[in-house]
């Protein structure tokens, strides 16, 4: 049974020639990948953090709205984790 989930997602910029289009959209394929249907992607766009994480003072916010299996989940962050563009993840289950 699909469920709806809402992820936000800190890309870490620093560094990064191109437009962070190209990351947002190669993160979003990511999660297709593992089985999610995205369905509504929100830039929110760069935030400086209250203090430094990892040696970064801030990150793009990006939120996807997606649906997917709830063992995806699980997958999803592994896979993520690897990508050295994805800063932070945080998922939470829509009503």
């Amino acid at each position: 049974m699909s469920r709806k989930y809402e992820g936000l997602i800190i890309l870490n910029t620093k560094g990064v020639e191109g437009s962070v289009d190209e990351t947002v959209a190669s993160v979003a394929k990511e999660l297709e990948t593992e089985g999610a249907k995205v369905g509504e992607i929100k830039q929110i766009g760069r935030r400086k953090f209250a203090y430094e994480s990892k040696h970064l003072d801030a990150g793009h916010y990006v939120t996807y709205v997606f649906t997917a299996e709830p063992a995806a989940i699980s997958k999803i962050q592994a896979r993520l984790t690897l990508n050295s563009k994805v800063h932070v993840q945080h998922y939470q289950r829509v009503a």
